[in-house]
């Protein structure tokens, strides 16, 4: 996570081009991102749909400038599959990228239904022949996005979810206002990637919420676990010492009753308390010592006197 910005994951779909010899001006777009110039034989071409600005299963939604700066952060992003960041799942880049707006439409907001239309390139080889044929059948066909929102507020109140959350609830009627996450402020984004399952009700787009990488988002839950148990073992620890010095204190000094000494003791530190404790042991020891007989102190022998 970076500036405490939350990364998404969402999926769209793709939309499938007849093979055709590609424009010269979309071959002058893709061949910005080639070492050689390509001819219209050597690519395969096709358009992705990777976001909207309607509101999903999880209750969040782009805002218009989201998908606008999504629409510059995604220009020459890679293609892979699975949101897997090794090389050899590289498939497709993104040449060039539009936000297309349906007025005929509305969202759940009240919005013109507006998404993010990618303009996506392959390379022709043998070993992606069935790859091609899979997008064009519309077997491959969903995808999913990476990308940083650092913005997250309420549509009902404005309140930065990520900084103070509200009471309201997501997918609750507050009057006329159905609440939702509104998602602003585009910092970064990633990668698309080839997936299976789409799950938000649009275009088969899906969307999933994850911080950096869900190994990451595991090793967090877990050392945050871990925390915890450390911080109850410690507050045991602490209560354990106090009553300890309750102890000490009746011992030593023939008290019990709270006083000023058991009052500062309730606001000391583990530490503090520790070195409180020795103290007392070390005048418990000394009175102990002192109410022995002069005869058990000083004859070493009078175990063994007949």
């Amino acid at each position: 996570m970076q500036n405490a910005s939350t990364r998404f994951t969402k999926s769209a779909e793709t939309i499938p081009q007849p093979p055709s010899v590609p424009e010269n001006d979309q071959l002058a777009q893709l061949n910005q991102f080639t070492r050689r110039t390509l001819s219209p034989e050597e690519v395969f071409l096709f358009d992705v749909r990777l976001c909207d600005n309607e509101i999903d299963r999880d209750g969040e939604r782009f805002t218009l400038p989201a998908l606008a700066q999504l629409q510059t952060l995604f220009v020459g992003k890679t293609g892979i599959f699975d949101h897997d960041p090794r090389g050899e799942n590289q498939t497709a880049r993104l040449y060039a990228t539009e936000v297309v707006t349906d007025p005929s439409r509305q969202t759940a907001a009240g919005e013109p239904y507006t998404y993010l239309k990618g303009h996506a390139y392959m390379v022709r080889t043998d070993a992606n022949r069935d790859l091609i044929r899979e997008i064009d059948g519309g077997i491959k066909k969903e995808v999913s996005i990476a990308c940083t929102a650092a913005s997250q507020t309420c549509s009902i109140c404005g309140s930065d979810r990520r900084k103070k959350p509200c009471v309201h609830q997501i997918g609750q009627w507050y009057g006329e206002q159905l609440c939702h996450i509104l998602l602003d402020d585009i910092t970064d984004a990633y990668e698309w990637s080839f997936v299976a399952v789409p799950a938000q009700r649009e275009a088969g787009v899906t969307k999933q919420k994850r911080f950096l990488t869900d190994a990451a988002d595991r090793r967090l839950k877990m050392l945050e676990q871990q925390l915890q148990a450390k911080e109850a073992l410690l507050e045991q620890v602490t209560e354990a010492v106090r009553k300890d010095i309750t102890r000490l204190r009746y011992l030593v000094e023939g008290t019990i009753q709270p006083d000023a000494v058991s009052a500062a003791a309730d606001r000391m530190t583990l530490e503090e308390l520790l070195a409180f404790q020795e103290t007392l042991r070390t005048q418990q020891k000394k009175a102990c010592l002192s109410q022995l007989a002069p005869d058990m102190r000083t004859d070493g022998n009078r175990d063994f006197r007949l």
